[in-house]
């Protein structure tokens, strides 16, 4: 069997235990790593995890479970696939943060591999795979640990809830069943919706403005059966460079509170070109929560009352 070791590298101005504990904090990965769609746990102990990852690669989505140890004292994690995606037969790696100073550090990930039989073909999607990633997720950590502090005022987050009288399983299966949304939304024009593996879709469509006009959006959505969808968006609109969220369904006295909850990072460099020269952060902010939120009421609304009529 042939084991393939392979290490990049990437240097930041950031310390090295502020970048241990965004790595060591999955939470963070959909909003540090391009290819991350969602991460959650599956068992949590002081130093050793399991966690569902579901993430692009060679733009498929895939999804997998590793286990992790956590070594905060050394700054290194190390991480194993338990059941890999073909043609990955085994695949695991460490994350070392050296210090270089008290503002900057290196970090190193390497990862070891096989594929399925040694066949050649699948060593070579394999080893594309891992290194367009690597390189992507090092140059995002990178780009994301030095913008940690200066970006607080442009993250932000918020969430519309609405109170339905009827079942958690019918509102869920709504805003699952986005493939139906260019019968059952009137902003949405047209939709492209696929699920090649259960729980995993993809979704692309084009919704009109109140202007009249349209704009493509796709999204990868991993979904929890009644009361979870989880979503990030890949194509993104020019005031935002990170756009995440996710559809909860709490069933409750009255019947069930459906929420669309949204974080964003908003791309300053466009707030001028599209907002006008005088447009500040905050102007940028409320424009973008309120298209976004406009979208999700509607959705919510029409899940409303699909759900109240099949009562």
């Amino acid at each position: 069997m042939t084991t393939r070791q392979v290490e990049h590298e990437i240097t930041v101005d950031a310390p090295a235990p502020a970048v241990y504990r965004l790595i060591a904090e999955v939470e963070n990965w959909p909003r540090i790593f391009p290819p991350t769609i969602y991460v959650d746990h599956l068992e949590r102990g002081e130093r050793e995890e399991r966690i569902r990852i579901w993430a692009t690669a060679n733009g498929e989505a895939k999804n997998w479970t590793s286990r992790r140890t956590l070594d905060p004292d050394a700054l290194r994690i190390t991480f194993r696939q338990e059941v890999s995606t073909p043609p990955v037969a085994a695949m695991g790696g460490t994350w070392i943060i050296e210090p270089l100073s008290g503002t900057s550090s290196r970090i190193r990930l390497l990862h070891d591999y096989r594929a399925i039989d040694d066949d050649p073909e699948g060593l070579k999607w394999i080893d594309e795979a891992v290194d367009r990633n690597s390189r992507s997720e090092l140059a995002a950590l990178k780009t994301n640990v030095e913008l940690a502090q200066a970006s607080e005022e442009i993250t932000f987050s918020f969430e519309d809830t609405v109170q339905i009288d009827g079942s958690a399983k019918d509102a869920y299966d709504f805003v699952n069943e986005a493939g139906l949304w260019v019968e059952r939304l009137p902003h949405v024009a047209s939709v492209r919706f696929s699920e090649d593996t259960p729980g995993l879709q993809t979704l692309e469509m084009d919704t009109r403005a109140k202007d009249g006009s349209t704009h493509t959006t796709k999204s990868y959505r991993v979904t929890f059966p009644h009361h979870r969808i989880a979503y990030k968006q890949v194509t993104l609109p020019a005031l935002m460079t990170l756009h995440t969220g996710y559809w909860t369904f709490e069933e409750n006295a009255s019947g069930v509170a459906a929420s669309s909850q949204h974080t964003v990072v908003l791309d300053t460099a466009n707030i001028a070109r599209i907002l006008g020269a005088d447009a500040t952060v905050a102007d940028a902010r409320a424009y973008v929560q309120n298209a976004l939120s406009t979208n999700s009421r509607a959705t919510l609304g029409h899940a409303k009352d699909h759900a109240e009529n099949r009562r």
